[in-house]
């Protein structure tokens, strides 16, 4: 089951790609952004339930592509680039196992617990 997974999770993942080709944005940029949402793991410097909260919002693809259909709507590639990165990095994450956090700390997740 952990390979249909991951499969699943590289899938998604070249999805995310995909939709970053449609940008007007150069290639170097997605590269950049891709672990920028790992900055909310400092939550977990206040508390495990506000990290927790906080790392499985901004991992949270449904609201990922809320934020990219967002974008298409306003017609702003910027909102959209938001989208595609919090959604492909989510994927990426979740191939390595790292899924949404329960609230008695990080190595807990949706996936199983972190070694």
């Amino acid at each position: 089951m952990k390979w249909s997974l991951k499969t699943e999770e590289l899938l998604m993942l070249c999805l995310g790609i995909y939709a970053f080709s449609f940008l007007d944005f150069p290639w170097w940029v997605f590269l950049v952004l891709i672990l920028v949402p790992d900055i909310v793991m400092l939550g977990y410097l206040f508390n495990s339930k506000f990290g927790a909260i906080t790392y499985n919002v901004f991992h949270h693809k449904g609201l990922a592509i809320l934020i990219y259909l967002l974008g298409i709507y306003l017609e702003n590639q910027m909102v959209m680039l938001i989208g595609v990165i919090l959604f492909s990095h989510a994927s990426m994450d979740r191939i390595f196992g790292y899924g949404l956090k329960y609230y008695k700390g990080f190595k807990y997740t949706h996936l199983g617990d972190l070694k």
